[in-house]
């Protein structure tokens, strides 16, 4: 992509030479482009995952391209779940090695290779092996990578009042979505239509493009960025080091017993998975809550948070099966074609992308314009927003399950409406529970509760995953009553934060 950079003079501190981007620090243009390039590989490959994990199973189209581990939807379901619910509980011990061990420019460029190595895995052919060998590599780079480009973003200002910080973490998140959104297009067109693992090489294909971006640029960045901000000592090093292989050791004995004698399955590794993604979150959100460095306001606001993460948790549960059982849907439900135009279920995953680029304006404007006029709605009403909005997605897509019921392939643009629909409740959402974390913050655990706020993403795929496997709860999330009971618990959740909006805003303090 075409940069555009003028010859304007830097303000002092500002690394790099006397050009910027767009205004700004010349290293920016680094990071969009790594950003953009790593969400275009991350993004393509997750188009095909629930595809290609169906395709040749008893779930998929009659007709459609085989070749893929041939599982069934509830099984799919769950891996997914698995695998969105890891990449976000790995941010933060990703953030914990650039905090402590690497640094987070040496994170970000193992992130990337890490990445890339995943996906060149999947692109391998040979069954399940790789295929989730190369799964854990790209979930386990994705969550390197995820706070430490981010913290490197903000290096590029002179602190929190830089009036340049804002537009840039802004100009940084088009990068995210510009990927987001040509991903499918690109890889999963050639994945669906042409060979799933040239899809998935592709992916490979478009993680080493963001990373040479980075090694090229990496002199644009910050100084700091190669700095180690709290490093280990000797002796506690060789404790994590001793805690770690110890640790390794045991699973590597537990599971290589569990192999040897014949009795692993997928769920050996999934179930426990699904558990950690519930207990970790759960587990942070106790340990802070009964620090007793905490001051009452500091206590109060933590209590006040959690009612944030739970009602997070609620929503993400839902709409991440945007990429789950929605698109199922779409792959099995849906015609493969709109106004004459054919074209694969994959491109379903470029509707949230573009409406984000053409809402998330929109709703800042709308923010700002209420806020003129003493009139923009709470932290806590957004959020009850967001969960009526997740709840009315799932209301409407309700309709076309009814119709597609005995056969009927519908219109797709059912599910143009349900993305939209999501949309708008994650731009009441998101974009509010990152501000409100860092405001509602202990001052003991400022730099870890952006991490917690992903926990929310875990704890709520970890929720979907649960209930999907069949080894566990079974749910045909698909159905419509499942998809009716989601649509009330969303709903219901909305009126119940939004009926005790008051005692949630006592007990946050000063927050607003």
């Amino acid at each position: 992509m075409a940069s555009s950079l003028t010859k304007d003079s830097v303000r002092p501190g500002t690394p790099g030479s006397d050009k910027t981007f767009f205004g700004h620090p010349r290293g920016l243009a680094t990071l969009f482009m790594t950003e953009m390039w790593e969400r275009f590989s991350f993004y393509g490959m997750r188009a095909l995952l629930v595809v290609y994990l169906l395709s040749g199973g008893p779930d998929a189209t009659k007709g459609s391209m085989g070749g893929g581990l041939g599982m069934d939807l509830a099984t799919t379901t769950a891996i997914y779940s698995v695998y969105m619910s890891m990449v976000y509980l790995l941010a933060m011990p990703g953030g914990w090695l650039g905090d402590r061990v690497w640094g987070p420019r040496k994170t970000v460029a193992i992130a990337a290779v890490t990445i890339m190595a995943g996906h060149l895995v999947l692109a391998v052919p040979g069954g399940q092996a790789p295929f989730f060998a190369g799964l854990g590599l790209v979930a386990l780079g994705s969550g390197l990578l995820k706070a430490n480009i981010s913290t490197m973003v903000g290096h590029l200002y002179e602190g929190p009042d830089d009036p340049r910080r804002d537009g840039g973490f802004t100009i940084f998140y088009m990068g995210i979505n510009m990927g987001a959104f040509f991903a499918p297009l690109v890889i999963g067109t050639v994945g669906q239509e042409v060979n799933w693992h040239l899809g998935f090489g592709l992916a490979a294909v478009g993680m080493a493009i963001g990373l040479a971006a980075f090694l090229i640029g990496t002199r644009h960045l910050n100084p700091r960025s190669n700095d180690v901000p709290k490093p280990l000592g000797t002796e506690e090093r060789a404790t994590w080091l001793r805690k770690g292989l110890i640790w390794l050791a045991v699973a590597a004995v537990f599971y290589g017993i569990v192999g040897l004698t014949g009795h692993f399955t997928l769920n050996w590794a999934m179930i426990p998975l699904t558990v950690i993604g519930l207990v970790i979150p759960a587990g942070v959100l106790l340990r802070i809550k009964r620090d007793k460095d905490l001051s009452d306001v500091e206590q109060s606001k933590m209590t006040g948070y959690i009612w944030f993460f739970v009602a997070a948790a609620v929503f993400w549960m839902i709409y991440d099966q945007g990429g789950s059982t929605v698109q199922a849907f779409g792959e099995n439900k849906a015609a493969g074609s709109l106004f004459g135009l054919g074209f694969p279920s994959s491109w379903y995953q470029s509707l949230n992308p573009v409406f984000i680029m053409a809402l998330a304006p929109v709703f800042a404007w709308i923010w700002l314009w209420l806020a003129r006029k003493g009139k923009e709605p709470s932290t806590v009403a957004k959020f009850a927003a967001a969960l009526f909005f997740i709840g009315v997605s799932f209301f409407f897509f309700l309709l076309p399950l009814g119709v597609a019921s005995d056969g009927t392939k519908v219109s797709p643009m059912w599910l143009v409406g349900i993305y939209l629909i999501q949309t708008v409740g994650e731009l009441c959402l998101s974009p509010v529970g990152l501000s409100v974390t860092t405001k509602m913050a202990p001052a003991k655990y400022a730099s870890q509760m952006m991490g917690v706020w992903f926990l929310a993403v875990t704890a709520g795929d970890s929720i979907t995953s649960l209930l999907s496997n069949p080894a566990i709860a079974g749910v045909d999330l698909s159905g419509s009553g499942a998809v009716l009971v989601e649509a009330v618990l969303a709903a219901l959740a909305g009126v119940a934060v939004y009926m005790y909006r008051r005692n949630v805003k006592s007990l946050m303090g000063d927050v607003h």
